[in-house]
């Protein structure tokens, strides 16, 4: 063990997926639904959780140990699950250290029990909800095809009702790339003060993607109009994660979201049954590093293997090297690249975004730095913006780069 703790570097959360792939949803896009690994049971027994338990304790330098309970659909173990997996984390806990539990739910269980266990327990709440009701429920339908955003609103409210404010996750596929300021206002009116959007990259098994996939030059014409209406409108009010990791990162320091970092890995999967994997996107034969019932969490998240998965990301063309983006990038998430040493296939609609957001987020964070308050802020930088552009025709070159005409990119971004 102390060999072990020796090749330990940092600190680590772990994703716990306790009844594997299984779910109440069939949303179109899913990447994960029925794609269980060598799974022995139908949910983690109380021996492999109380394994992953003591075991995690044992691997974390601490004082904070970070669960993330994932899915499929989480809360299909049900809650005598959860009541026994917080009885067994305060059991072990040692003095001084606490846990932080994070529910990643599609909302449909979320009744009033379970809203009040969630409560009663400290756990944060993380809520898949697409926009407004048409967009949500033409992908995200239950197993009898019915659409799901009147019960999943309702869990939203619910959770609010006892003090829990949920993460709202919205996926952005090509559908919704088209609706940015829909989407955002939809999400933005529960007033749960924190949103952010997840790309849909699913691969057609023929060297493309799917339909529903979002396309480089949407997503980043999305994520520029949600930038907007974010920075002139709701600086201070609402979160968008993207933009705060963006302002940590800018800001010199190193990104929480792990797409982000110049490393992955430090985020390992544990199957309901004990199966440790690279990464919640990398469940399978290939990238499985441990097993519970043969080793030590420690052993699996210190293995060769796993450092070597997490130093991958690291591999980039010669051009990622001149980008001046790199630092909010590192080239995406590896699951959304064509080849290993390729970055992500959204670069060029990133790199749109970011030559947009970058020197506007830097003037607010400069702005910030001087104390000002966010609505003075937002006044400045409109006043600014609008003297910016106030000389460029409809027919000029776009000033932020785009090669597009002002009138076909930045033009409707004139606060």
């Amino acid at each position: 063990m102390a060999g072990e703790r020796e090749q330990r570097k940092g600190s680590f959360s772990v994703m716990v997926k306790p009844v594997g792939s299984a779910c109440s949803m069939r949303c179109s896009y899913c990447y994960y639904l029925n794609t269980d690994i060598d799974a022995r049971s139908v949910r983690m027994d109380t021996e492999t959780l109380t394994r992953l338990i003591r075991g995690y304790i044992e691997a974390s330098e601490g004082p904070v140990l970070s669960f993330t309970w994932h899915g499929g659909e989480p809360s299909l173990a049900g809650l005598d699950f959860y009541r026994e997996a917080v009885r067994i984390q305060r059991e072990y806990l040692p003095k001084g250290w606490e846990c932080w539990n994070s529910l990643q739910t599609n909302g449909l269980e979320l009744d009033g029990e379970w809203c009040d266990f969630l409560a009663e327990n400290g756990f944060d709440v993380g809520i898949s909800l697409d926009g407004f009701e048409a967009l949500h429920d033409l992908y995200r339908k239950d197993a009898a095809g019915n659409g799901t955003y009147a019960r999943v609103s309702a869990s939203v409210h619910r959770l609010k009702e006892r003090g829990i404010l949920p993460d709202l996750l919205c996926t952005v596929t090509e559908e919704t790339a088209g609706h940015p300021r829909e989407v955002y206002r939809a999400l933005k009116a529960f007033e749960t003060g924190w949103m952010q959007f997840i790309p849909i990259l699913v691969r057609d098994g023929a060297g493309g993607y799917t339909r529903e996939s979002v396309r480089p030059e949407s997503y980043g014409s999305f994520l520029k109009e949600v930038f907007f209406e974010w920075l002139y409108h709701d600086l201070g009010e609402t979160e968008v994660q993207f933009f705060s990791e963006m302002a940590l990162v800018l800001s010199g320091n190193e990104a929480n979201l792990c797409t982000m970092r110049e490393n992955c890995g430090d985020v390992p999967v544990i199957e309901r049954d004990g199966g440790v994997y690279a990464c919640d996107h990398f469940v399978d034969r290939a990238h499985k590093i441990g097993d519970l019932a043969e080793e030590s969490l420690l052993a699996a998240v210190s293995s060769p293997a796993q450092k070597a998965f997490g130093e991958l990301k690291r591999r980039l063309p010669e051009r990622c090297a001149d980008c001046p983006y790199r630092k909010l990038c590192n080239g995406g998430c590896p699951k959304d690249r064509q080849a290993p040493d390729s970055p992500t296939v959204l670069c060029e609609g990133l790199k749109t975004f970011f030559a947009y957001a970058v020197p506007r987020l830097g003037r607010a964070m400069e702005l910030s730095s001087q104390r000002k308050h966010n609505d003075e802020i937002m006044s400045i930088l409109k006043r600014e913006e609008q003297e910016r552009v106030r000389r460029i025709s409809r027919n000029d070159p776009c000033p932020c780069g785009s090669g597009l005409k002002y009138k076909n990119c930045c033009l409707r971004f004139r606060p």
